[in-house]
């Protein structure tokens, strides 16, 4: 993460931010599109009953739609060869609870600071912006099903690709600096996050998520108003988003409007029910089966990706043929990248790319020759922790965690 010191004031995006939503209210022009993407073609997903709608909403592209209210939107996955950086526009959304904040108002924004403290704190988005210091980090968000829909047997919950993750520079306020200005008081244990968007109905609960305090003060984990240069699209989390670098997404709570430092273990339905994975070596359980005990889900594990050709495409046999890709982890960072064209009895090495930081997506690229034939390639990362993907996908029974080695088939013809 680097820091910036205090901020000057509003980013020029901000500020064009502001004066395009004041009068109208930011809910006013993203309404009609949430409750009626306009629908453009379909894609298919590769497993069964993978056929989706691309719809564009506000501030969007056209994406894959799993669902409209609430959104889920998933990123084509041909938008991760494009760049390290995911665009704001291509970024995958993913809410929990319909009750979306369409009438939100930056200039009555504010976010709460409350509980185990010595001062609570009501704070607009201009007093996060001035009066603290400022950082960056370029980090992955993933949704913890990414890749659901492989899983086999199948599994509740949205059938996913590998598109609901995203990869962008982040910037904002250190949690730290907004805990050290309330004043957090001796004996606190844990510190909730909620946001501004709602349920439905009251049986329904709200969302929120906790980290322990520890966590809760590192460095990385911001408080943040931008992602790669401009304001948070509105169905990324805009104003203020939590930031929580190397976690799934699930802790990243959007439209962030309420923090409370608690002395106790947050045992809110997010947390103790849901998003939950079996308590074992491996965070999996057989196949069919379900655990005996669960713990919170938490850290993303290492996954790589071949970007640079969709499986089953042709290429050109005898020629050299340019392969590129992602890898990522929680925050050790990936210590390599390799590919095997035989099931993984032999593995070759890539050549890493640009290094943007121990959270971020790490381009990979390296060049071979094929024979005549059908070829099935498959790609795995190593970690600097030293954690290696494995063959085969480990299972639990709500599709989480999904990194086994990915494949694609290639057609090389003369």
């Amino acid at each position: 993460m680097r820091s910036s010191g205090k901020s000057s004031g509003f980013s020029g995006a901000t500020r064009v931010n502001r004066r395009a939503v004041t009068a109208g209210l930011l809910g006013a022009a993203l309404a009609p599109a949430v409750r009626a993407a306009e629908r453009d073609s379909t894609v298919t997903l590769p497993f069964a009953n993978g056929e989706r709608p691309l719809a564009r909403f506000a501030q969007k592209r056209p994406l894959i739609l799993q669902t409209s209210r609430p959104p889920q939107l998933e990123t084509p996955f041909g938008v991760f060869d494009q760049g390290l950086l995911t665009p704001n526009d291509a970024f995958f959304v993913r809410y929990h609870v319909s009750g979306l904040p369409l009438d939100l108002d930056p200039a009555t924004f504010r976010l709460h600071v409350s509980g185990s403290v010595a001062h609570e704190l009501s704070l607009s988005l201009r007093d996060l912006q001035r009066d603290f210091p400022t950082a960056e980090v370029v980090a992955v968000n993933q949704c913890s099903g990414n890749g659901r829909g492989f899983s086999q047997p199948r599994v509740a919950g949205g059938q996913l690709g590998n598109g609901a993750m995203g990869n962008a520079r982040w910037r904002g306020v250190p949690l730290r600096a907004v805990l050290d200005r309330a004043g957090v008081k001796p004996g606190a244990r844990q510190v909730v996050f909620s946001g501004l968007d709602q349920p439905p109905v009251p049986t329904i609960p709200e969302f929120a998520k906790a980290l322990d305090l520890d966590h809760a003060r590192q460095d990385d984990v911001l408080l943040a108003w931008a992602m790669n240069g401009a304001a948070l699209p509105f169905l990324n989390g805009y104003p203020l988003r939590l930031i929580v670098p190397g976690y799934y997404g699930t802790y990243w709570v959007k439209h962030l409007s309420q923090i409370s430092v608690i002395d106790s273990v947050f045992d809110g339905y997010w947390m103790a029910k849901a998003y939950r994975i079996p308590d074992t070596d491996c965070g999996c359980v057989p196949p069919g089966t379900k655990p005996d005990h669960t713990r919170p889900i938490g850290k993303l594990n290492l996954r790589s990706f071949i970007t640079s050709h969709a499986d089953g495409a042709v290429v050109r046999a005898g020629h050299d043929l340019v392969l590129r890709g992602i890898a990522f982890d929680g925050g050790s960072g990936i210590a390599g990248v390799e590919i095997t064209g035989d099931g993984g009895q032999t593995w070759l090495p890539t050549r890493l790319g640009e290094d943007l930081g121990r959270y971020s997506f790490r381009g990979w690229q390296t060049a071979l020759r094929l024979e005549v034939g059908s070829h099935i390639i498959g790609v795995r990362a190593t970690s600097v922790a030293g954690e290696v993907q494995p063959m085969t996908a480990l299972w639990n029974p709500a599709g989480y965690r999904r990194n086994s080695v990915e494949t694609i088939r290639l057609e090389a013809r003369a």
